[in-house]
Formats: structure tokens, C-alpha cells, sequence
């Protein structure tokens, strides 16, 4: 690589030695070539994070915009099995990885998609996460190498939960990504939420919205609502920090099962209230393509 050629930002660091200059290289063309890049995130676990990611993508496809996934959730990386791919690995071509295709034409990348054993536990320390976490954003073929500008319209990562290291380094990597925060009532403390939200105001990070999961459960017997909580905080809050509410998701039962079987509910479900209320809760995303 002839270093007087690159840009500032390319030029090799003190300290930085070939591979990490060339891999730092690789992930800054790569994201060079992807439209926008959304970062769904939560202050904690548990919150339907991945399938909020998994149908914002699938949404996105169907809407005719060429799509990526990735699922950067080192300790729980359930976008496979939302997508349908469980058991399959990702395809190598020389040294770039080749994602598999999903429900809507998604191209896929997954930390689940790396490994043979997926009851396998993955201890690695922090050095070695970013590292595999580089490798995925600058050693991905995205395009089709059709001549296009862009390889990809849209990049959604789902990151790990929380607000540590592995969130940071990925928000710190990802420059000029945005933010998509789930939350749900029963974890909807303004210590959390302020948490997520100032975690992404410290990296520069501007938050599209917020959207509310699990927010009451659609009776699997009328289809009518069942509030299990207080509603409206979600809305309050977000007002009260300045970030846009997207609206609040209801649980349908249902939604268990097909997520199961790697089918997206935009997909299967498309009359249910929950796919309904997604669908709403987008809208304003697709709306900045």
C-alpha cells in the first residue's frame, strides 16, 4: 500500500503495525461504500433487539434498497435463526467473506454465522472481539461488484447490549452511523434510558428514535390488547431527552414461533397489531432514503 497516496485519515498511526494499519484501511473503504449505516442498540438484553433489526432490514429490502445485517452480538447472536439461516456458514471467497441471503433479499454476516457449534460459547477477550468485529466491516464483499457506486444502500447492525467496551468500539468504528434504541416498559427506568442515550450523544452518535417492544400482548384468542404495564412512559421520556418516540410494539405471541422457524414477522404475520405497529415505527426511517 503506498501510504502517500492515501487519504489523511488512511495514513499509517505511530505505533501501528501492517495488519492493523491495513485492516483499519479495509473497514474505512468498506463503510465508505455503504449509504447509511443504522446501529440498533438497548441499554440491556432481552428487549427483542434483534428482531426489531431483523424486520427493519427485511422492511428495508422489501422496499427495493439493497441491504446488509450484520449481527455483531458476540454473547447471543440470534439473527440466524430470525433469518432463517441456522446451520449454515458464511461462504469465503480468497480473504473477503461473502454473506448469506436472506428473507428480502438481506445479505447476512453474523458472529453465529462463524462458528460450526452453535451451542458453542464464545470466550474471547476484548482484543480478540474487536478484531473479529474489524475483520467482518473490512474483509466483507457487500457489492455485487456490478460497477455500482454503493455496495449497499443501508448497513443495520444489531450490537451487543448494553453500553461497554464492545458497543463503544463498534460506535467508535462505525463513524457517522445512527442510532435505533429499543427499550421495553419494564426496562423503561430513566436511569436506562438516559444511560443508552447518553452513550450515543458521547460517541457522536445521533439517535433516530426510540421504539417501545413489548409494550402490552395482543390476546392470541380476539386479537385485542392486554396492557401488562404502564403505557406512555416510553413517549414521556423520549420527549423529556429530546429523542424522537417511534411508537410502542405490542407482544404477539405468535411472533415467538415464526422467529423460531426464521421467518420474519413483516413476513409472516403481516395482519398482526405487532407487525402493524413495526411497520408505523419505520416508517420514518424509510422515510430518509
Amino acid at each position: 500500500m503506498e501510504e502517500e497516496k492515501l487519504s489523511p485519515r488512511d495514513k499509517r498511526r505511530k505505533g501501528e503495525d501492517e495488519k492493523q494499519w491495513t485492516l483499519r484501511v479495509a473497514v474505512n473503504r468498506s463503510l465508505d461504500r455503504i449509504r447509511r449505516k443504522l446501529l440498533v442498540f438497548s441499554g440491556k438484553g432481552g428487549v427483542g433487539k434483534s428482531t426489531v433489526a431483523a424486520n427493519l432490514a427485511v422492511t428495508l429490502g422489501l422496499a427495493g434498497h439493497r441491504v446488509g445485517l450484520l449481527d455483531i452480538d458476540f454473547h447471543g447472536p440470534s439473527i440466524p435463526t430470525l433469518m432463517g439461516l441456522t446451520g449454515r456458514l458464511l461462504d469465503v471467497d480468497g480473504e473477503r467473506a461473502v454473506p448469506l441471503v436472506g428473507p428480502g433479499g438481506v445479505k447476512v454476516v453474523s458472529i453465529g454465522l462463524l462458528i460450526p457449534d452453535a451451542d458453542q460459547a464464545m470466550i474471547w477477550r476484548g482484543p480478540l472481539k474487536m478484531g473479529v468485529i474489524n475483520q467482518l466491516i473490512g474483509n466483507t464483499r457487500w457489492g455485487d461488484d456490478d460497477g455500482a457506486e454503493d455496495d449497499l444502500d443501508w448497513l443495520v447492525i444489531d450490537s451487543p447490549p448494553g453500553t461497554g467496551d464492545e458497543p463503544l468500539s463498534i460506535a467508535q468504528t462505525v463513524v457517522g452511523a445512527q442510532g435505533l434504541l429499543v427499550t421495553t416498559p419494564q426496562t423503561l427506568s430513566t436511569d436506562d434510558v438516559r444511560r443508552s442515550i447518553g452513550f450515543a450523544r458521547r460517541v457522536g452518535m445521533t439517535v433516530v428514535g426510540v421504539i417501545e417492544n413489548m409494550a402490552g400482548l395482543v390476546c392470541p384468542h380476539c386479537g385485542g390488547g392486554i396492557d401488562l404495564f404502564k403505557r406512555g412512559g416510553g413517549e414521556k421520556l423520549a420527549g423529556e431527552l429530546g429523542v424522537p418516540f417511534l411508537g410502542s410494539v405490542p407482544l404477539d405471541p405468535r411472533a415467538v414461533e415464526v422467529g423460531d422457524s426464521g421467518k420474519p414477522m413483516v413476513l409472516s404475520l403481516p395482519d398482526s397489531p405487532a407487525t402493524k405497529a413495526l411497520l408505523a415505527a419505520f416508517k420514518p426511517i424509510l422515510d430518509q432514503a
